[in-house]
């Protein structure tokens, strides 16, 4: 008895075994339509997932984002899915609608197996895709385009040398305050942006981030240009909660340059929130002005002075822009005397030889001529810059299209240093 009551439970248990197995083939027979509907509904589910996946990275890039490598991925295996499923497609088309003991059922059997097998997988790849429905990317470093090499940077001896004593600063640990100072139009600027340029080129520093300050400082405006280059969004309203945000976050820099560009006047770097000396030793500031006087009242350590271009060098930079060649003595000899009007500056230099590119002797003479006998209606605003706002002058006279210079003028209706948006032109 014992024996036909295990012999029994032995069957039942082999019966259950094979009864699952035997059911699934027969359901790949019998079911045909479900297999269908189950894989038309995930196929759908994977579309909808893939769309809004593709969305978020597409989004994502316009932002200047990386896309997370796992995302890639998906999209890559996702798309790959969606082209079997095409095959798939075509495939039960084929199969149209057939009876259970239709000649076709070996087919039906078959596209049965593939259809559960190809839903799985896309029903385990739908689901997959959540994982990515908080985070599809990540920012990186935006290329600072201050720092790009630039055609408009002139070697001279004064720009080597000023250059030199700058780098030499930068590598001393008990150097902190930086400043560069020279007359307007001397090229200060474009010698910083050298230097930051080096600077990161070198990896002398992990961050080099430039602002320019200018007659009528905006803190705020100041803050936002720093925040914009580290990718940092300000959570707090007032200046003083910006600056305490922005000084947590400098301070996390190993090792970071802050070029403050065209200073009129002393300027509080606490109050930016900015951190220099003992607050954070990892940290410089490289001022550039027009005036000494700045550079003492900051305590700048090291005091660089950049001179006007010598008057070979002068004329070897007029020559350039103005595109002139060594045959035409006579051309060449009223073309000195234009130079010469430019006092060694490179922004008046530059400017002026474009301006007068491809023009006779007689147009050179008669710009000579405007550039000796200029007189301004208020010197009182201009100072010791009257030779440059001449020489800006006389290029801005020499645009060729009256639709340019009323650009020009449009510009001058925003702050100093604003960045315009072409589409408010």
């Amino acid at each position: 008895m014992a024996i036909e009551s295990v012999g029994g439970s032995l069957v039942s248990n082999i019966t259950e075994l094979l009864a699952g197995p035997v059911i699934k083939q027969f359901r790949y027979m019998f079911c045909f339509n479900n297999f269908v509907q189950e894989f038309n509904e995930q196929v759908m589910s994977l579309a909808l997932a893939l769309y809004r996946l593709q969305d978020a990275v597409d989004v994502a890039k316009r932002n200047a984002e990386e896309i997370e490598i796992d995302v890639n991925k998906w999209l890559e295996d996702a798309k790959n899915e969606m082209e079997g499923v095409n095959r798939l497609e075509n495939e039960k088309g084929k199969n149209g609608k057939c009876f259970t003991w239709c000649p076709k059922w070996i087919r039906q059997f078959k596209l049965s197996k593939a259809l559960e097998k190809k839903t799985e997988t896309l029903r385990k790849l739908e689901e997959n895709s959540r994982d990515f429905r908080t985070k599809v990317s990540y920012k990186v470093p935006l290329q600072d385009i201050e720092f790009l090499p630039s055609e408009e940077f002139t070697t001279s001896e004064s720009s080597k040398e000023a250059f030199k004593q700058i780098m030499k600063a930068l590598k001393d640990d008990n150097v902190n305050m930086i400043g560069l100072y020279g007359m307007g139009g001397v090229g200060k600027t474009t010698l910083v942006k050298e230097v930051g340029r080096r600077a990161k080129e070198t990896q002398l520093f992990d961050e080099v981030l430039l602002a320019t300050v200018s007659q009528n400082p905006n803190v705020i405006d100041i803050q936002d240009r720093i925040a914009d280059r580290l990718r940092l969004q300000f959570d707090v309203k007032t200046k003083q909660g910006r600056a305490d945000l922005l000084w947590q976050t400098l301070k996390t820099e190993k090792k970071l340059l802050v070029i403050l560009d065209d200073v009129w006047k002393v300027v509080n770097l606490k109050e930016i929130g900015i951190p220099v000396g003992e607050a954070h030793r990892g940290c410089k500031v490289l001022v550039t002005t027009r005036l000494r006087d700045i550079c003492s009242y900051m305590k700048c350590q090291q005091k660089v002075f950049l001179s006007i271009l010598s008057e070979n060098e002068a004329w070897a930079l007029f020559k350039i822009n103005a595109s002139l060649s060594d045959e035409d003595s006579n051309l060449n000899t009223v073309a000195k005397k234009v130079a010469r009007e430019c006092q060694g500056l490179p922004i008046a230099l530059v400017t002026v030889g474009r301006a007068l590119r491809g023009k006779s002797i007689v147009e050179l003479e008669v710009a000579f001529n405007e550039l000796q006998n200029y007189e301004f209606q208020h010197m009182e605003l201009i100072g010791d810059q009257n030779n440059t706002y001449v020489c800006l002058k006389l290029s801005y006279d020499y645009l060729k299209h009256e639709k340019t210079k009323l650009c020009f003028l449009l510009c001058c209706l925003f702050p100093e240093d604003y960045n315009i948006p072409i589409e408010d032109l």
